[in-house]
């Protein structure tokens, strides 16, 4: 979960293009928001940030009193613009879907120590007073593991869990196995741990490399997965070895139930996926992004895969699929009827996806060993442009195996299903059409993703949460993820298990922001509204409780 500005946008977005604002937040000088590049996926934001003030809030503390709390970020001296009265839905009577939020990048620092305890504990009772549901921290193996091998500090995640069940709060974990920051923009830098990155010094196959030998240290590659190259271990046993580490640490908060889920990060970003976009290496958005398997380990895989076929001549990556910022047309591979869909380009493509869904696979297996029951959940990033060519590029060389012709994540479903694990998406506040007029070029189809994703793990019967993908204020995005989180007309009453905000960051804390975001709470919780514009005829739904969920 890499962090950036949301003011990186401004370098990144194509000649021409024009950008959506997510907030009425007038320009000030720029601080430090925690917003999160790599899951800033698809489509940009420019949005800037304002310093601090001392506007207050009343909350109540766990006695029921009241009391004043500072909120970051001034609104004092803004004009409100008014919100845009188009017809919602009621969701009053709907079933429950918790709310979390995830806590700042740098939370907790390289020393492994809490950061500013006084303030977070503010901010934490503001989000307790409109019932968030809980947080979500990432816990980084750069920070716990960093020195030495299997010598682990958690102790500012201690203070940290502490402060969090004090408050009547429920934590998500994340096993944070990436490397965080490295891309344009980036305020928090945290490496993978100095141990691996003095064994990468002298054998740099250990990350994934693309076809010019560039390497990207942002995770180790899937190659070694079986490869006892870290110091006599192989990469899913440090993995392994770290999330008992946790689990044996902070037991009775598994035992008590504060902790509710555990996300396990299986790729860059914490993403089951390739590093097949990366800023680092000059991709910019909507860039189809590029194959990432050319470090030792992954190419030996392919030419095994290739003998087994019987085509040795196959043990290569594709030689016209272009590079990071081309389009598809202007590629003989990704181009309709071009090679992707010929005998060797189908090869290749479910070689390459096979190996993403041998390592969610081999990695959640042990998850499964390390944290049992306890609910587990993998992550899944929401690459929606080119979604509306024959190819879909970016998803290729991502690794989802999901042309026009073909159900990439049916596959990848199938494989949290056999290990009983949520599926989490991303992008569920975007709209199609805002894409297509922001980036027409992009051909990207968010709200066709989702569908698509949702249903393949709805198909197998496993839980489905999700998380916005771009920082999100206004109304029309927060309805877009009500939508999502609650399909209209389901004949199956399905919605999402959880659904996660990204995040905690003085902007949401400005005061009107901050109501429409607890707004939103109370209509993901099934409350009624007040200020509700209804579509005509709408009529509230069957009251569903808290714990009167349906579906998955």
């Amino acid at each position: 979960m890499a962090a950036s500005s949301v003011r990186i946008f401004n370098s990144l977005k194509p000649p021409g293009a024009s950008l959506t604002a997510y907030s009425t937040v007038h320009s000030r000088s720029p601080s430090s928001l925690d917003c999160n590049f790599c899951r800033l996926k698809g489509g940009f934001v420019s949005s800037s940030i304002s310093g601090s003030c001392q506007l207050r809030a009343i909350v109540k503390d766990k006695g029921g009193r009241a009391e004043d709390h500072p909120l970051i970020g001034d609104s004092t001296d803004k004009v409100v613009e008014n919100q845009a009265m188009e017809p919602e839905r009621d969701f009053a009577g709907t079933p429950y879907v918790p709310v979390y939020v995830m806590l700042p990048l740098d939370v907790v620092d390289m020393n492994c120590e809490l950061v500013d305890p006084e303030g977070l504990l503010d901010q934490l009772r503001i989000l307790r007073s409109v019932n968030v549901d809980g947080v979500m921290v990432d816990c980084w193996w750069g920070i716990v593991e960093a020195h030495t091998p299997q010598l682990y500090n958690w102790s500012g995640y201690k203070r940290l869990f502490q402060i969090v069940r004090d408050l009547g709060l429920k934590l998500q974990i994340v096993m944070s196995f990436h490397e965080c920051g490295g891309n344009v923009g980036d305020n928090v830098h945290i490496p993978l741990p100095e141990w691996i990155r003095e064994i990468g010094e002298s054998n740099p196959d250990i990350y994934f490399t693309d076809r010019e030998g560039k390497r990207n240290p942002e995770f180790l590659t899937w190659g070694i997965d079986k490869e006892r190259v870290l110091k006599g271990r192989t990469a899913v046993e440090v993995y392994f070895d770290y999330m008992r580490s946790f689990h044996v640490e902070f037991d009775e908060f598994f035992v008590d139930g504060v902790i509710s889920e555990i996300a396990v990060g299986l790729g860059p970003c914490g993403e089951l996926r390739y590093p097949s976009y990366t800023a680092k290496h000059g991709w910019r958005y909507p860039g189809i992004g590029e194959f990432q398997c050319y470090d030792k380990y992954l190419m030996k895989s392919l030419s095994k895969a290739a003998e087994i076929r019987g085509h040795s001549f196959w043990a290569r990556g594709p030689d016209n699929a272009g590079s990071y910022n081309s389009t598809p047309h202007e590629t003989g591979f990704f181009r309709d009827g071009g090679d992707y869909d010929s005998y060797y380009g189908r090869f290749f493509l479910n070689w390459y996806s096979q190996v993403l869904v041998d390592h969610g696979d081999r990695v959640l297996a042990l998850a499964n060993l390390a944290f049992e029951g306890t609910c587990i959940a993998a992550k899944l990033s929401g690459i929606h442009w080119w979604y509306k060519t024959a190819s879909h590029a970016a998803e290729l060389t991502a690794g989802f195996y999901n042309p026009s012709n073909r159900d990439g994540y049916a596959p990848i479903a199938a494989m949290l299903k056999k290990h009983g694990v949520a599926l989490n998406f991303t992008c569920v506040e975007l709209r199609t059409l805002d894409q297509h007029e922001d980036f027409p070029e992009a051909l990207a189809d968010p709200e066709g993703l989702v569908w698509q994703v949702l249903n393949a793990a709805w198909d197998v019967s496993i839980l489905v949460a999700s998380e916005n993908a771009l920082p999100c204020y206004d109304r029309e995005g927060y309805n877009k993820i009500l939508e999502n989180a609650k399909p209209r007309n389901d004949p199956d009453g399905r919605h999402l298990s959880a659904f996660t905000y990204l995040r905690l960051n003085p902007v949401l804390m400005e005061t009107h922001n901050f109501a429409e975001f607890e707004r939103f709470v109370k209509r993901m919780h099934g409350e009624a509204v007040p200020d509700l514009q209804l579509f005509p005829n709408e009529k509230p739904a069957k009251p569903e409780g808290k714990d009167g969920q349906v579906g998955a």
